[in-house]
């Protein structure tokens, strides 16, 4: 199961190209849509002892589904704090000059 959730876990990389307020509202419509918080980290469950690495999911639907958003979301949220979306006194001290 680990590694199951291991996929659940993305790169903060493939939202550095989209434009702040466009990832500002993806992150908080997908946070809304799942009933989660915008602020939202990926958690791990042990798997049972005794079973051995091939511990099968035994995730329902809809907790894989709301897992896979929170890695979403916490990819979104890296790339947002990375690049002080939001933040518009800390983006105009990025310009040079």
């Amino acid at each position: 199961m680990a590694e199951r959730q291991d996929a659940d876990i993305q790169s903060s990389l493939q939202y550095d190209s989209v434009p702040c307020d466009q990832l500002l509202a993806q992150r908080n419509g997908l946070a809304q849509q799942y009933h989660l918080s915008t602020k939202a980290k990926p958690t791990f469950s042990n798997p049972a002892m005794g079973f051995g690495p091939f511990t099968p999911d035994v995730r329902s639907k809809t907790k894989r589904d709301a897992d896979k958003a929170t890695g979403e979301i916490d990819a979104m949220n890296r790339s947002i704090d990375r690049r002080d979306c939001g933040q518009p006194d800390k983006q105009k001290k990025l310009l040079p000059g």
